[in-house]
This record gives structure tokens, C-alpha cells and sequence, in this order.
């Protein structure tokens, strides 16, 4: 086999390649977890979010978190309508999203975990009390 030939062969095999990359990389792209889906706006409310952080550190009212067999109990300091976010790093669709009421005289927030995967989740707590917002962000691991 020439030269020639090689280079006829090599063009159309580097271009079904460089196909199969793009048409994975848009396959991939609705289900990258590392992407927030309204990035620009959290980047332009970034300073209502800074002062619910300082909120919680000035009120000293960082929840309190128990991991249980089945069960994430997050207590707060004061009853509250909260938002609450678990997300997981390796894949988005595993994602649990809560709104509500704090329950009980203890305002516990309660998070059935017997059907999330084992690892490492991104807790992102918001709630409102008293005319001000708070916002607390961990990492825990099930």
C-alpha cells in the first residue's frame, strides 16, 4: 500500500471520528452536572446570596445535620419556610429538590435517604424567618 492510498484511507476515518466526537458531545451535553442551568443570574444576585451566608454566621444559625440509616434530619434554630437542594455531583438526575414548612416544635426538615445513591451530595439550604434570608451550603456524604 502507498502513501497515497494510506492518506485517502487515514481522511475519512479521522472524520468519522471527529463525527462520533460531536455527536457524543451533544448527547452528553443536557446531562452535565457541573453546569448550573441559570449560571448568569446566580452570578449577578451573587451579593443577596453573600449576605444570606453572613446571616447564618451572625445569627449563629447554622443547621444541624444527622444522617440516619434511612433518613437526613436537618434542625434549624427557628421555624421557616425553606427550599432545600441535594445534588450529586456524578449524575444531575439523581437530584432531590424540597419545598416547605419546617415540622414540629424542633423545626426539623426531614429527607427520606433510602433511595439516593451512596457518595458525595451538595446540601443547599435556604429559608426565610423573620424578615431575613439565610442561606447554608455543605458537603455530606451517605
Amino acid at each position: 500500500m502507498n502513501w497515497g492510498t494510506k492518506i485517502v484511507l487515514g481522511m475519512p476515518t479521522f472524520m468519522m471520528f471527529i463525527g462520533g466526537m460531536v455527536v457524543y458531545m451533544f448527547h452528553v451535553h443536557g446531562r452535565d452536572a457541573l453546569i448550573e442551568e441559570n449560571y448568569y443570574e446566580k452570578g449577578i444576585n451573587y451579593n443577596a446570596e453573600y449576605n444570606a451566608k453572613v446571616n447564618v454566621i451572625d445569627d449563629n444559625a447554622s443547621p444541624e445535620i444527622t444522617i440516619t440509616k434511612t433518613q437526613i434530619i436537618i434542625q434549624v434554630k427557628d421555624s421557616a419556610q425553606y427550599d432545600l437542594v441535594l445534588m450529586r455531583p456524578a449524575n444531575s438526575n439523581d437530584d432531590v429538590k424540597l419545598k416547605g414548612r419546617t415540622s414540629g416544635p424542633a423545626n426539623l426538615i426531614l429527607v427520606d435517604k433510602t433511595k439516593m445513591p451512596k457518595g458525595t451530595w451538595f446540601l443547599n439550604l435556604q429559608w426565610h424567618f423573620s424578615g431575613k434570608d439565610y442561606l447554608f451550603k455543605s458537603n455530606i456524604t451517605l
